[in-house]
């Protein structure tokens, strides 16, 4: 994927829209993280064709977009950020949902592809506040969303159903003014 392609690159990732030449890639990957992401995720793995374009087709509506944080020098996917449920007018704001994958956590690639991402929302896409849901359990997640420097502003009983259950989440949020 050439430099030209990616919407913002730091040291090590770059962050560009998916695509539907994607969807092989994903799909390994989504396989390979099955027990990482099962928990965690809500919706289908994205394993399947259909799957995927059921994915992709979403971000028709211009209130959903999708990304994918890729190494700078080869490419590789090493994390998925979507952007959802974006909001226009006086509110400017929106919900991100990330994951990483099995074979690349803990090397720091999804906090430096989320700092391009909250850089890019506030940036190009014009947001003023961006709004992250955790399960209390996962532990990686809230300190990845602490290090980024959002603020815990509250917590949501039985807020979405993931692996055929309602979970509780905590919500968390950063503002334009806060980076």
């Amino acid at each position: 994927m050439s430099a030209a392609t990616h919407l913002a690159q730091g040291p090590r990732v770059a962050l560009r829209h998916v695509s539907p030449g994607d969807a092989g890639e994903l799909a390994t990957l989504h396989r390979e993280s099955a027990d990482l992401l099962g928990r965690w995720m809500p919706g289908p793995p994205l394993t399947t064709r259909e799957e995927f374009v059921t994915y992709l087709a979403r971000f028709e509506d211009p209130a959903h977009e999708g990304f994918l944080i890729c190494l700078r020098d080869t490419g590789a996917i090493v994390g998925r950020v979507n952007v959802n449920d974006i909001l226009r007018g006086s509110r400017q704001s929106a919900t991100i949902g990330y994951c990483a994958y099995a074979g690349t956590t803990g090397h720091g690639y999804l906090t430096e592809g989320l700092k391009l991402l909250v850089r890019h929302a506030f940036g190009e896409m014009g947001l003023h506040r961006l709004e992250a849901n955790i399960q209390p359990t996962n532990t990686r997640s809230l300190s990845l969303i602490q290090r980024l420097g959002f603020r815990r502003e509250g917590y949501s009983p039985a807020f979405q159903l993931i692996d055929g259950a309602w979970r509780d989440h905590e919500r968390w949020a950063i503002t334009a003014e806060m980076i």
